[in-house]
């Protein structure tokens, strides 16, 4: 009938099969032509069948052998670079994200809410289970993949604020459906400097510089000397003020934020957001310590909205989309251009390049709009091609 192993060699669903037949052990042996107890420790894993055996059973229960046996799924291993903030514990399994950037395979760990319950691309095993490669860095961990290992080959980094980088990954996948774009929420000036970094392919930015009155430039310029970028807009979008819904508060603009009856939420220091509200109150004459909440710090437009939903807060620098989605009013202050920054060695990898080609198709640019404040007529303009400077 079959040979005698030590521990199960197969994953085995005869048990599943059979009870969702209502057939008893018994039964399914008589069809099959087997003891009762020769279906039983089949079962148990205490013997593998052989082949006919595989076919009756498959036969009796109207089931293909591979439904009822396969080999266990094995997760091949890869070293990486981890990138997480905290440093990789190493008795723990950690959820991770993978990705393939030039020479490096970076792991990045899924944290916070928003990645929850987002599907990991591996994780990590404990070091007592994974003797290093010699010579390893200390940063290296090692994963059990749970995706095929192509995707890494084939997967676009991208840090910056936009929501609409969500939007974009959608769409690629729809069209490119061996292409990927992991979306990394972080401020405008951090994505520049995890560009620098080399932990991404493209970083997105809306930095306003008030002295050359210019977007972007400056900025990429200082954070960016020694590398080549081409820098090429996303969208332009309107920035503002996130108030509650009705306006209860009766706000007109920057100058009602010295008001004591109101309470701001703010973006943290790196970001585009923060950057312009700043603007803001130096134009009318506000010092950020007369602002109540000036110091209440988070890390996207969307947290932003949720505080004013939440009444944890009167108004909050954002976006006009994220205003909207989230059923609050806005009040415009500034059309800005979000630009993506891309290193030139990265400019012409297929994954980018089908990025690019997304981001001026038709379906993302309507969808986008579609969203509140968004205008694509700028959407894939190479704003400027910028050299390596020392």
């Amino acid at each position: 009938m079959g040979r005698r192993v030590r521990q199960t060699t197969l994953d085995n669903r005869l048990r599943q099969r059979r009870q969702a037949a209502g057939l008893s052990q018994q039964a399914l042996a008589t069809r099959c032509g087997l003891t009762r107890q020769a279906v039983n420790a089949i079962e148990a894993g205490q013997y593998v069948p052989n082949t006919l055996v595989a076919l009756r059973l498959a036969r009796a229960l109207g089931s293909r052998i591979e439904d009822l046996f396969s080999l266990p799924e094995e997760h091949p291993r890869v070293e990486a670079e981890w990138t997480g903030e905290t440093p990789v514990e190493a008795t723990a399994r950690h959820r991770i994200r993978l990705a393939r950037v030039g020479q490096r395979l970076l792991a990045r760990p899924l944290t916070g809410a928003k990645n929850a319950f987002t599907a990991a691309d591996g994780m990590t095993v404990p070091a007592a289970q994974a003797p290093r490669t010699p010579g390893a860095m200390d940063r290296c961990v090692t994963v059990d993949l749970l995706i095929d290992a192509q995707l890494l080959e084939h997967t676009v980094v991208i840090f910056g604020c936009d929501p609409a980088l969500e939007l974009l990954g959608a769409h690629l996948t729809r069209r490119y459906p061996a292409f990927r774009l992991l979306w990394v929420q972080s401020g405008s000036l951090a994505a520049l400097r995890m560009l620098e970094r080399g932990e991404a392919h493209a970083a997105g930015t809306h930095l306003w510089d008030p002295e050359s009155g210019e977007y972007n430039l400056p900025s990429i310029r200082r954070e960016l000397a020694g590398h080549r970028v081409v820098v090429v807009t996303l969208s332009q979008w309107q920035q503002g003020l996130i108030v509650a819904h009705g306006n209860p508060k009766g706000m007109t603009g920057p100058a009602d934020l010295a008001r004591q009856d109101i309470t701001i939420v703010n973006r943290e220091a790196e970001a585009g957001s923060r950057t312009m509200l700043d603007v803001w109150l130096r134009q009318a004459g506000i010092a950020p310590h007369w602002v109540r909440g000036y110091a209440h710090e988070v890390l996207s437009h969307a947290e932003v909205a949720e505080a004013v939903a939440s009444g944890a807060a009167d108004v909050g620098p954002g976006i006009l989309a994220v205003a909207r989605a989230m059923g609050l009013d806005f009040l415009p202050l500034q059309d800005e251009r979000y630009d993506l920054v891309i290193p030139v060695e990265f400019l012409n990898a297929a994954p980018v390049q089908a990025v690019l080609d997304i981001a001026v198709s038709p379906p993302f640019q309507t969808e986008m709009e579609a969203l509140g404040g968004y205008d694509s007529s700028r959407t894939g303009t190479v704003v400027a091609e910028l050299p390596a400077s020392s």
